[in-house]
């Protein structure tokens, strides 16, 4: 029997240019998922943006209004992590909130206990700090839709796919015991964020809460989901969460300009079809990404194998 599954919509951002360095990866990934049938097996949530109250259930109040102050200016300071990575552009507020609105409606489909996975491909910002904008990510929906999902689950786990160390989930939930975080990323020296060693693992409260699977380059998919599978079994067992968030970055695939894992959309998916089996509440989002039809296989593929093998498994083949 097929599970249910909310994708969350929306057309604002799917028809404005990325914020992040690909040009037109949002729109791609939706017009594949589109273009395979999918969407006809999934429930579409139109899109909200988040308010400001709950932006501000994790970002500063100060932080949020330097970046709403140029929303609809050029210049700016390094302020707040703003510069390099994170320059601050023309509508950039407005972008945030419907990334951030996208992944709390999400979280709340599954709050509802109308849907048992929800989908968010614009979500995923992992490194975004209270009040500091890094890597690409100005706002961290995937906290606020951690936050979101506490309301409905005592214990929640978040699971990052990414090539790069989600530090910025991370440091928001170190110090619980109500939030167990689980990274397997690319730890090298001088490779961003710099953080992310077996030996961080929560202070407090938090301490063993925070799970980290440093790699170095040219990981495979059969070891890569080996370990994901280990470890999340012994996660599964000692924590017994009663609700997930996967962040599913594709920057760890082969021929992505990062130039570092060897993985493919398979190994990524088969990552994610383990931990759906066990049959709890689940948020899927994005993340990093740089080769945009790459990125556009990858989560069609994922999308594809939530919820559409039952009904024309052939089909899917034919464009994976």
């Amino acid at each position: 029997m097929a599970v249910k599954v909310a994708y969350i919509f929306s057309k604002i951002i799917h028809e404005t240019d990325d914020f992040i360095p690909t040009e037109n990866r949002n729109s791609m990934v939706h017009a594949l998922i589109e273009s395979c049938g999918l969407l006809k097996h999934l429930c579409l949530v139109a899109n909200r943006q988040a308010t400001d109250s709950e932006l501000e259930l994790f970002h500063s109040p100060e932080y949020l209004q330097y970046m709403k102050k140029y929303n609809d200016e050029i210049e700016s300071d390094d302020s707040f992590g703003f510069g390099y990575d994170c320059p601050l552009k023309q509508g950039i507020y407005n972008y945030c909130k419907e990334v951030a609105g996208a992944s709390i409606s999400a979280a709340k489909m599954l709050c509802s206990g109308q849907f048992q996975v929800a989908i968010n491909w614009l979500g995923g910002w992992h490194h975004a700090k209270r009040a500091d904008a890094a890597g690409y990510c100005y706002v961290n929906d995937c906290v606020l839709a951690i936050l979101q999902l506490r309301t409905a689950y005592a214990r929640v786990l978040y699971i990052d796919l990414d090539l790069h160390h989600g530090d910025g989930v991370q440091d928001a939930f170190c110090g619980t015991n109500k939030v167990m975080t689980f990274s397997i990323h690319k730890h090298e020296p001088g490779f961003f964020p710099g953080t992310g060693n077996l030996s961080d693992t929560g202070f407090g409260k938090g301490f063993r809460y925070s799970v980290n699977i440093p790699l170095k380059d040219g990981i495979t998919d059969t070891p890569f989901v080996e370990i994901c599978s280990k470890v999340l079994s012994e996660v599964k067992v000692k924590f017994d969460p009663l609700a997930v968030v996967i962040q599913a970055g594709a920057d760890g695939l082969n021929e992505d300009p990062m130039h570092s894992f060897n993985l493919t959309p398979v190994g990524l998916s088969n990552c994610v079809q383990f931990i759906l089996k066990w049959n709890l509440p689940t948020l899927i989002l994005g993340g990093g990404g740089y080769n945009e039809a790459n990125v556009a296989r990858c989560w069609a593929k994922i999308t594809a194998d939530v919820e559409m093998k039952s009904f024309f498994p052939s089909a899917i083949e034919m464009y994976f």
